[in-house]
């Protein structure tokens, strides 16, 4: 066999196997979530792009009064802290998730731990008194200062970011909320 003929094949067998070697276990992996993909769409915001709809089928609750000013305290503190649109729908998406955006106290027997507040924070781990993670500016600031330790966070997927800061035993839940979340940013962000 010619030379160049022998180098193009070994090239082309050391591409296919690089990719089998990277699409091996992305295939594996995406063929045991239990959700399924939907297409990537997106809400321009200003200048933003707010990606949503990103992994999984897309959960949505009804909001009450306490719910929504839950959602504007959210968003005034990642504000305060300097943070963009994303954060807020980051943050958002895993109050959604945790608690419902409701700011929940010590539920006894149905309490996970001693986890209370929005985020679901526990004292015992760090993340303050009862008093400070109940209070929903510094619970937010409080998971905001956790994202920001998490490198390239802005373009990971919502339920990574979320998981790498709350270390969930449902790490896959959070992504459920990203459109509402997306949606409350979008509606709540500029009032």
């Amino acid at each position: 066999m010619n030379t160049i003929l022998r180098k193009s094949v070994l090239g082309i067998a050391g591409l296919a196997f690089t990719g089998g070697v990277f699409a091996g276990p992305v295939a594996a992996h995406a063929a045991d979530t239990t959700h399924a993909a939907k297409p990537v769409s997106v809400s321009v915001q200003g200048d933003k792009l707010i990606p949503h709809g990103v992994q999984g089928n897309q959960s949505h609750i009804d909001l009450n009064d306490e719910q929504t000013k839950n959602v504007k305290a959210i968003i005034a503190a990642t504000k305060k802290a300097g943070m963009d649109e994303r954060a807020a729908v980051v943050s958002i998406a895993t109050a959604l998730q945790e608690s419902k955006l409701e700011n929940l106290g010590h539920l006894g027997d149905r309490n996970d731990h001693d986890s209370q507040g929005l985020f679901q924070q526990r004292p015992s781990s760090g993340w303050g008194t009862v008093e400070q993670i109940t209070d929903p500016e510094y619970s937010t600031t409080a998971f905001l200062k956790g994202l920001k330790q998490v490198d390239g966070w802005q373009d990971m997927p919502l339920t990574k970011a979320a998981q790498t800061v709350q270390v969930s035993a449902y790490p896959d839940h959070y992504a459920q909320w990203e459109q509402q979340a997306a949606d409350l940013v979008a509606e709540h962000w500029n009032k």
